[in-house]
C-alpha cells in the first residue's frame, strides 16, 4: 500500500486530511474523537484573548438540491479561557502523539503579544504554530484576521515577530480577501514564515429571509458579513493555491484548504501544490467518519496509479498552469455528440444557439427522426455544449489535427514587434 504520511516543514502525519482550525477543533474533546476516527492532524480553534460570540452564528447554501454548497459563519476564535485549551491541547498530544497538533493564534499586532502567546502554547507540546491572518469578521474590526492579512508589512512583521521566540514551525494563514494573494504571501515568506496555508474564508452574506426582511443569519433582527466556505469557494482556493505554488519567491510548503469534501478534492490540492488539505465543512455537515472514505479512497488512487508515496503528488500539475498569454492559440477542439447515447433532450442546441455560437443544427434523417448536429467548422470548442448536457459522454470534446505550429499570444505580440522593429531598420 503507498504511504499516505506527510511532512509539511517538518510537520509530520500519517496522512494529509487535517481539521482546520473552526468549530471541529474547538475542544479536546472534539480533537481526540476526531484523531480516534482517523485524522491525521488538527489545528485547534484559534487561540487568543477569550471572546464573547453571538447567536446564531451559521448559515448555509443549498443549490440545486445540494444542501451546505456553501457555508458561512459569524463565529469569532476561541471563547475558552487560554489555560483551559492549553491544558486540552497537552493531554490530546499525550494521547495521540504520532498526529500533527497545531495550534491557530490571534492577537493584536504587538511583538510583546505574540511573543508571549507563543511562548504559553508552545510549552505544552505543539508540534506547530498557525498565525490566522485570515478571519474576516469580527476580530477584523479590532485589528486583528484580515485587517492584519490584507497589509503586506503587517503580515511580515508578525511573522517575524512569531518566528523570533517560536522554536516549532510557523505557518501563516492567509485570507482570500485581496487582489493578489501572492503579495501577502511573498510577505509572510520575508518574514521567516516555514509554510503558509489558504484559503481563510471569503467575506459573505449568505441571504436574505423574504418574509421577514432579516439576513441570514441575524441576531435580533441585526446581521454582518461572515466567512464564507465549503465546496462553493473550491475554486477559488484552489486557483490561489497554484498561484502561490508557482511563484518562485513563495518556496516554502503549502497547507490547502477552501471546499475539500473528498480524496478526489485533496488530490487536486496537492497537484496544485499543497502538501496537505485542511478540512472543515463537510465534517461539520457529515461529521468525523468522513475520514474513512478519504483515506481509503486516497490509498486505492495511489495504488492504481502505481504511486508509492501521497507526497510524489505535491506540485505535479503546477508546471501545467500559467497565464492566459502562455496558451497556444492554435489548438484546436470541437464538440462531436454521440447519436448512440444522445436522448434528444436538445439543451446542447439551446445553450449553443443561445448564449453560444449557434454551430448546432436540428435535423431530421431518412425517416423523420430528429437529432442534434455540430458544424464543426464553425465550432470554437467552448465546451458549453458538453457541460449542460445531462447524458454522460453523449458530446465529446475531440482534438483536431492542424499543421499550424502552436504559437501564444505573448509570442504573437513578440512576432508583431519583431516585424514592426525589422520595418522600421529597413525605412532607416
Amino acid at each position: 500500500m503507498a504511504d499516505l504520511s506527510i511532512n509539511l516543514a517538518g510537520i509530520k502525519s500519517p496522512n494529509p486530511f487535517w481539521l482546520a482550525s473552526a468549530p471541529p477543533t474547538n475542544s479536546g474533546y472534539q480533537v481526540q474523537r476526531a484523531f480516534e476516527a482517523g485524522w491525521g492532524g488538527a489545528v485547534w480553534k484559534t487561540l487568543g484573548d477569550p471572546i464573547l460570540n453571538v447567536s446564531s452564528r451559521f448559515a448555509a447554501v443549498s443549490f440545486n438540491g445540494q444542501r451546505v454548497a456553501g457555508f458561512n459563519n459569524i463565529e469569532l476564535i476561541t471563547d475558552r479561557p487560554l489555560e483551559v485549551n492549553l491544558k486540552e491541547i497537552a493531554e490530546t498530544k499525550k494521547r495521540f502523539p504520532d498526529r500533527a497538533l497545531i495550534a491557530s493564534l490571534m492577537v493584536e499586532p504587538s511583538q510583546e503579544k505574540w511573543h508571549e502567546i507563543v511562548k504559553k502554547v508552545e510549552a505544552v507540546g505543539v508540534d506547530g504554530l498557525e498565525l490566522n491572518f485570515g478571519c474576516p469578521h469580527g476580530m477584523a474590526e479590532r485589528g486583528m484576521g484580515s485587517a492584519s492579512g490584507q497589509v503586506p508589512e503587517l503580515v511580515e512583521k508578525q511573522t517575524y515577530w512569531a518566528k523570533e521566540v517560536a522554536n516549532t514551525p510557523v505557518i501563516v494563514k492567509l485570507t482570500p480577501n485581496i487582489t493578489d494573494i501572492t503579495v501577502t504571501a511573498e510577505a509572510a515568506v520575508r518574514g521567516g514564515a516555514d509554510a503558509i496555508s489558504m484559503i481563510n474564508t471569503i467575506n459573505s452574506l449568505a441571504g436574505v429571509d423574504l418574509e421577514s426582511w432579516n439576513t441570514i443569519p441575524h441576531v435580533a433582527g441585526k446581521g454582518a458579513h461572515g466567512g464564507y466556505c465549503g465546496p462553493a469557494v473550491k475554486p477559488i482556493a484552489l486557483n490561489m493555491v497554484g498561484e502561490c505554488a508557482r511563484n518562485p519567491r513563495i518556496n516554502v510548503p503549502i497547507s490547502g484548504m477552501g471546499g475539500v469534501t473528498d480524496w478526489q478534492n485533496a488530490v487536486e490540492f496537492m497537484l496544485m501544490g499543497a502538501t496537505g488539505v485542511q478540512i472543515c465543512t463537510v465534517a461539520m455537515h457529515h461529521g468525523f467518519r468522513i475520514v474513512d472514505d478519504m483515506i481509503d479512497g486516497l490509498s486505492n488512487y495511489l495504488d492504481t496509479k502505481g504511486i508509492q508515496s501521497v507526497m510524489d503528488l505535491v506540485g505535479k500539475s503546477v508546471p501545467r498552469y500559467s497565464d492566459w498569454g502562455n496558451l497556444d492559440l492554435n489548438y484546436k477542439i470541437v464538440a462531436r455528440i454521440n447519436q448512440d447515447t444522445c436522448i434528444n433532450c436538445n439543451k446542447c442546441h439551446i445553450a449553443c444557439e443561445d448564449t453560444s455560437h449557434q454551430c448546432i443544427d436540428m435535423l431530421k434523417d431518412s425517416s423523420g427522426a430528429s437529432y442534434v448536429q455540430v458544424r464543426e467548422e464553425d465550432c470554437v470548442g467552448c465546451n458549453l455544449c458538453s457541460i449542460v448536457c445531462p447524458v454522460d459522454d453523449a458530446i465529446s470534446m475531440v482534438e483536431l489535427p492542424h499543421d499550424m505550429p502552436a504559437m501564444t499570444w505573448n509570442e504573437r505580440q513578440s512576432a508583431i514587434g519583431m516585424l514592426k522593429q525589422t520595418e522600421v531598420n529597413t525605412v532607416k
